[in-house]
Formats: C-alpha cells, sequence, structure tokens
C-alpha cells in the first residue's frame, strides 16, 4: 500500500512540476488572451491605429515583443497587415511614414554605433526571421 501511495505522490509531483513550468513559460510569450484581444478591439474601434483600415486586422505590440514588450491591453493595438508588417520591430509604420509604437530597442544612448548597421534579412530554420545585424550590402548576416 506504501509503494502505490509513493507512486501516485510522485505522479502528482510532476503534474504539478510541469503545470508550474508551463505557466512560467506561458507568460513569456507572445500569446495575447481572447479578454485582451475583445478590449483592445472594442479600445480601438475595430480599424488599424495607422491607416484606419478594417481589414486583414492583426493584433500589433506597441514596445515590440522582442525589445521586451508584453502581451498585456495597454501595450497592443490593433494594425492591419500592411501596417504591421512594414512596421516590424520598429514604431514606425514604413507605408505611411508614422509612428505606431514604442522602439525601445534604441534607448541604450551610451552607444553610438560606429557604422551603419541592419537586422538581417534571413530566416532561421524554424522559418523566424534572423536577429543578427549586418553591415553588408546584401542585407543579410554572416550565417546567411
Amino acid at each position: 500500500m506504501r509503494k502505490e501511495n509513493a507512486g501516485i505522490l510522485r505522479k502528482i509531483y510532476l503534474i504539478l512540476t510541469l503545470l508550474l513550468l508551463s505557466l512560467s513559460g506561458f507568460s513569456q510569450s507572445r500569446y495575447i488572451s481572447e479578454t485582451i484581444k475583445k478590449v483592445v478591439f472594442s479600445r480601438d474601434g475595430g480599424v488599424c491605429q495607422c491607416c484606419g483600415s478594417s481589414q486583414s486586422i492583426e493584433y500589433d505590440h506597441i514596445m515590440p515583443f522582442s525589445c521586451g514588450g508584453q502581451s498585456v491591453v495597454s501595450n497592443i493595438q490593433l494594425l492591419c497587415m500592411t501596417c504591421n508588417r512594414s512596421k516590424s520591430n520598429s514604431c514606425y509604420c514604413k507605408t505611411h511614414n508614422r509612428k505606431v509604437g514604442t522602439n525601445c530597442c534604441d534607448k541604450n544612448t551610451t552607444k553610438k554605433p560606429t557604422s551603419t548597421s541592419s537586422q538581417c534579412t534571413g530566416t532561421t530554420q524554424k522559418g523566424a526571421r534572423c536577429r543578427n545585424r549586418t553591415t553588408n550590402s546584401s542585407g543579410r548576416c554572416y550565417l546567411h
């Protein structure tokens, strides 16, 4: 009987550990809950906050997720697909030349770059955009 209880306790401990690990990783994801989506959609009137379009609406992190922006109501806005893709990892919609976000990645002003570099245009094996910087005229880093 004691071996059975020990086995059950181990299983419960394992399940609780996995649950806690999944919840801690969940808070650091790009996932936007349905509740937040409803609040943002209502607040923004269902239209792109840059151009006013109601076609192909997407949820955008005002402060880019890659710079530490969180998936909370105050950091999410509606953008159409064109404006969201144009904004990318910055604070400007290049299509309409408008500021539509916060560029927190550039807050470190203590070091000035000696040359102009840009984000690599290559993609990783998983299909995500490469995060390396490059000064190469091809727009690709040494890995691509």
